[in-house]
């Protein structure tokens, strides 16, 4: 390896695992699933699905949002676009192996901008994408909660139930998290794609029976995206069935992904 070819490794490298701060190569694995957390969530949140060990041919790999848990330092994104702008070309030498997407509500937004990302500059394309609790990009109505007074903005994360009572009464702590949660929302509020094109890759849906905000009929729009199959399914719960939820669900993406390894080979 020349002089130059070893910086540009060592950059990967580096890009890598700022993005990715807790993936653990597997040589083994046999495909890739790339998780993409919710508003407010960290890499850490699908890290316990790596840690499970019940995936041993499955790379699990983590997505660390710029200004989030690890990456404290810098500035948050807030526009879908710009995220994967500066995403795709740190992902794009990871796929050379099957891979798939799971995206969850925010993260939904986040993997399929990255799909489409990835179809324009001609790069491999994920076995399919698995996006839960989020309404279609194309359906979905302002709701701009990201500009709401301190107050209101907290009484609508205590609404959508995936933080922790003691976090949100904690001011220190709060006054911490307002600026990540509000770019976080942002980024969703102000995210918008036309159905076309449509992507040629199977689409899994996952949605809560109670989910106020992304009602069960909402999901069926997903449908309106690709061409390819579309599949959904319910989980008991609300917006967070992923907390209440998460071994269904982690059973559920784990049919999928052998399901779609296995009609693609």
């Amino acid at each position: 390896m020349t002089a130059a070819n070893s910086s540009g490794a060592t950059t990967a490298g580096a890009a890598q695992k700022t993005w990715f701060p807790y993936w653990h190569p597997n040589p083994g694995a046999r495909l890739r699933l790339f998780c993409f957390p919710y508003a407010g969530g960290t890499a850490s949140v699908f890290h316990r699905w790596a840690r499970s060990g019940t995936w041993p041919n499955v790379d699990v790999i983590a997505v660390q949002y710029p200004g989030h848990e690890t990456r404290l330092q810098e500035p948050l994104s807030r526009r879908v676009p710009a995220l994967v702008e500066a995403l795709g070309p740190v992902i794009r030498p990871l796929l050379d192996r099957p891979f798939a997407f799971l995206g969850y509500s925010l993260g939904t937004y986040v993997s399929l901008e990255l799909a489409h990302w990835l179809q324009y500059t001609g790069a491999p394309l994920p076995l399919g994408l698995m996006l839960a609790a989020a309404s279609p990009p194309h359906l979905r109505r302002s709701q701009e909660l990201y500009t709401l007074l301190d107050e209101e903005f907290i009484a609508e994360l205590k609404r959508y139930g995936g933080t922790p009572a003691q976090v949100l009464a904690h001011r220190e702590l709060m006054e911490l998290l307002l600026p990540v949660l509000r770019a976080d929302f942002e980024m969703a509020d102000e995210y918008r794609r036309d159905p076309e094109p449509r992507l040629s890759l199977p689409f899994t849906i996952w949605g809560g029976t109670e989910d106020a905000d992304v009602a069960p009929p909402a999901l069926l729009g997903w449908r309106d995206l690709t061409t390819h199959d579309f599949t959904l399914h319910l989980l008991p719960g609300g917006h967070f069935f992923l907390l209440s939820e998460g071994d269904k669900l982690r059973e559920g993406v784990e049919r999928t992904l052998r399901y779609w390894a296995t009609k693609g080979t």
